[in-house]
């Protein structure tokens, strides 16, 4: 690849799967570099990855990149048979102490900050945030099915003839929701937010829970992704832009240490 260089970073985002215009599937994947930059990282299809390859969140990875064409400053093509997991993920001892030494140096102040920024000069396009309060989760109900663009897109391994050396043994499942945190921000001029939530946590734990509980599973998930976040659990919300809509901001991950006596009203 022209313009090749060799990052590692720490990697703190993976979206639930979706199907992709020039590739099988696609996780959104993002980090921080050893210089504390931001870097989003794709195409990363995550179920096709080898073992050695296929990370979980909180490791160091290393892998060669280039800038993408893609108005997003932070965004890089990854070359996939580069990628190397150099660590383990860091661990949530201490009450994430190692996480958080190492993540909420880059947080913002918050999500209207960082629109404010972004709008005056085009970047960042990804941070993290703390909300000043979480109103609640909403589970807003989609089309159950894949479209035949992306069912195409999803057999499109099969069509190939097996360019990946372990492609997944199942298709793809659709999560068919749409998960959004309403929040304001600790500004008083926020007018509030209410984003779409793509944390592959949220999916895994959707098609988890539905099996093991049936029809109770979103008691199960509003426990644990509502009320916990709302009362239990530091949360703060990575963020990012959309390629297509360069003003509009997801929620792409959850950051939830326990709450502690120091963080309880404090920066840490």
């Amino acid at each position: 690849m022209a313009g090749v260089e060799t990052i590692e970073a720490l990697i703190v985002v993976r979206t639930y799967p979706t199907p992709a215009k020039k590739n099988v599937e696609v996780s959104c994947t993002a980090g921080i570099t050893r210089d504390g930059k931001w870097v989003r990282l794709f195409p990363i299809p995550y179920r096709f990855l080898d073992d050695d390859k296929r990370f979980h969140k909180y490791p160091w990875i290393k892998a060669n990149v280039r800038k993408a064409a893609d108005h997003r400053a932070e965004s890089y093509v990854v070359d996939v048979d580069s990628l190397e997991i150099v660590s383990d993920a860091i661990g949530t001892d201490d009450a994430w102490r190692a996480r958080k030494d190492l993540v909420l140096p880059h947080r913002a102040h918050c999500l209207c900050c960082l629109k404010k920024e972004r709008d005056a000069r085009k970047e960042p396009t990804l941070g993290i945030v703390r909300p000043g309060a979480v109103q609640g989760l909403v589970l807003e109900p989609v089309e159950a099915e894949w479209s035949a663009d992306e069912l195409a897109s999803l057999r499109r391994e099969q069509e190939q003839g097996g360019f990946f050396k372990t492609p997944p043994v199942s298709e793809l499942e659709k999560v068919p929701f749409n998960f959004k945190y309403a929040f304001t921000c600790a500004e008083s001029a926020c007018k509030g937010h209410h984003l779409n939530c793509t944390d592959g946590e949220l999916g895994a734990s959707w098609r988890s829970w539905r099996a093991r509980y049936g029809d109770e599973w979103e008691a199960k998930f509003r426990k644990r992704y509502e009320r916990d976040m709302i009362e239990r659990l530091d949360t703060h919300f990575f963020v990012g832009t959309l390629k297509a809509h360069p003003a509009e901001w997801n929620i792409v991950g959850l950051f939830y240490p326990p709450k502690t006596t120091g963080n309880l009203f404090g920066p840490n």
